[in-house]
């Protein structure tokens, strides 16, 4: 199944205020396993979209690998502003607020 950027923004518009989600967990939620080089275009893409919460999409492992395309520390601080912890660029407590589309969109 080809998916398109609006299919990803679709999902990311779902992650909830304070919880985080992967590229990966996206790409596989679409059925794109092995997809998550392009929802990280995908993301790129987005910014200046405030409908798209871009700042909620880190990677497996919870680091802030899309930092650089928000400019400054505005992802970090935007990540903080709704609660989560963010240390050295990475969630803090990262899997008690994962976000995983496959198991929550039933």
């Amino acid at each position: 199944m080809k998916n398109t950027f609006e299919d990803i923004y679709e999902v990311v518009k779902l992650v909830p205020a304070g919880r985080v989600t992967s590229y990966g967990a996206i790409a596989e939620y679409l059925g794109s396993k092995g997809g998550a080089r392009f929802v990280g275009w995908a993301m790129n893409a987005c910014h200046g979209d405030p409908t798209v919460p871009a700042h909620r999409v880190v990677n497996r492992a919870g680091v802030l690998t899309g930092k650089a395309f928000f400019g400054g520390n505005s992802m970090q601080e935007l990540l903080e502003n709704e609660g989560l912890t963010v240390e050295n660029d990475k969630i803090k407590n990262f899997k008690n607020v994962y976000w995983i589309p496959k198991e929550e969109l039933l």
